[in-house]
């Protein structure tokens, strides 16, 4: 990386915390901001998912620890936080991106289902950015907290309605904190993925939906993991992101630019 590059988009110094990051979308971006030179904090429930991450980062000279955590109440976020604080010292960039899916048809979406798939996908988003909201706020030194949205956030998709609405809702909620939060620089954006076959996703990727999606994505193939690399990057960077705040970063292969 050239000086002037790495002046724009360098993260030596800084500590990343990846919710999700065990994930394939989100570890790729954990992969990224290391090898961009953050410490990195990965935080899920598997400790193997982690090992593998892991490895691949060490190998590419990058630093990255592992954290689990169950973040689905705001305790468990304080935990996580006073963890992070107590091994790094501190916290410069969050990366919300823990989710969870279902296909289930709308007249047969339990009670039980709701609040499962909006508990992970946005409450508990909600609540780390109160908490990790609150540390940068106090800080005083600014930071950049990254929410993985949805193409479904934006456009409706159909099978996914518990999906879609807990998409939209974060949304909206980056947005808000946008604004609330410029005047003591911290930005909070939305990272769009477009279709990036996923743990989360592979479920409803039946031939028929596949089929439709190549038919509404003008590059004609899904995205891989690291491509999403380059926006977290500029979401991610200090400098290089400095004046974008309340952006929703479409990476989605041209999807949302489609009609007929």
């Amino acid at each position: 990386m050239s000086d002037y590059l790495d002046k724009l988009f360098g993260l030596q110094g800084q500590v990343a915390v990846v919710i999700g990051g065990t994930g394939e979308l989100c570890g790729a971006m954990a992969e990224g901001l290391a090898s961009a030179g953050a410490t990195t904090v990965l935080v899920g429930r598997s400790q193997a998912k982690a090992d593998a991450r892991l490895a691949r980062i060490k190998d590419a000279g990058g630093e990255a620890h592992f954290v689990a955590a169950d973040v689905s109440s705001r305790q468990n976020i304080e935990n996580l936080l006073a963890e992070v604080l107590k091994q790094f010292g501190q916290v410069d960039i969050v990366v919300n991106g823990a989710g969870i899916n279902s296909p289930t048809p709308f007249f047969e979406v339990s009670e039980e289902e709701l609040e499962r798939i909006m508990s992970v996908n946005f409450k508990a988003l909600y609540q780390s950015c109160q908490v990790f909201g609150q540390y940068l706020v106090q800080r005083g030194q600014g930071g950049s907290i990254i929410n993985l949205g949805s193409m479904s956030g934006v456009i409706p998709l159909s099978r996914v309605f518990t999906y879609s609405a807990s998409k939209a809702a974060v949304h909206n909620l980056s947005k808000n904190l946008a604004r609330e939060w410029a005047p003591q620089g911290v930005r909070v954006n939305t990272l769009v993925p477009g279709f990036f076959p996923a743990e989360q996703n592979r479920k409803v990727l039946t031939e028929d939906r596949v089929a439709s999606i190549m038919g509404h994505t003008p590059m004609k193939r899904f995205g891989e993991a690291d491509e999403l690399v380059g926006a977290t990057l500029l979401l991610a960077s200090g400098k290089a992101g400095s004046f974008i705040t309340g952006l929703e970063l479409i990476v989605d292969g041209g999807y949302a630019s489609m009609t007929i």
